[in-house]
């Protein structure tokens, strides 16, 4: 098993995931590609001590990028493992020191 600094990369704070932190108790992670539901929840309990009663990870594909510069080019975002981790309603996670 691998140890919760590999498992998760960092938190994905945008205007959507953070309704879902408020409404519904549920985290946005970015985790390892080779990450289980398994090893997500272990690291979560591990980093910050809370009950997981849930967890669904889904592979977010790469889009393509325009690139300007001296020749117009086109690149694409790098491809990453998205998880939404639902907690128990009575507990918190504090984000502000992670990365």
């Amino acid at each position: 098993m691998k140890r919760p600094e590999e498992v998760l990369i960092r938190p994905i704070i945008t205007e959507k995931s953070n309704r879902l932190m408020e409404d519904y108790k549920k985290y946005t992670f970015e985790v390892a590609m080779s990450a289980t539901k398994q090893e997500i929840e272990y690291a979560i309990k591990q980093l910050f001590g809370v009950k997981v009663l849930k967890v669904n990870t889904m592979i977010v594909k790469p889009r393509k990028k325009r690139v300007f510069g001296k020749f117009r080019r086109y690149g694409y975002t790098k491809a990453y493992k998205k998880a939404i981790v639902t907690i128990d309603p009575s507990q918190e996670i504090d984000l502000s020191g992670v990365r």
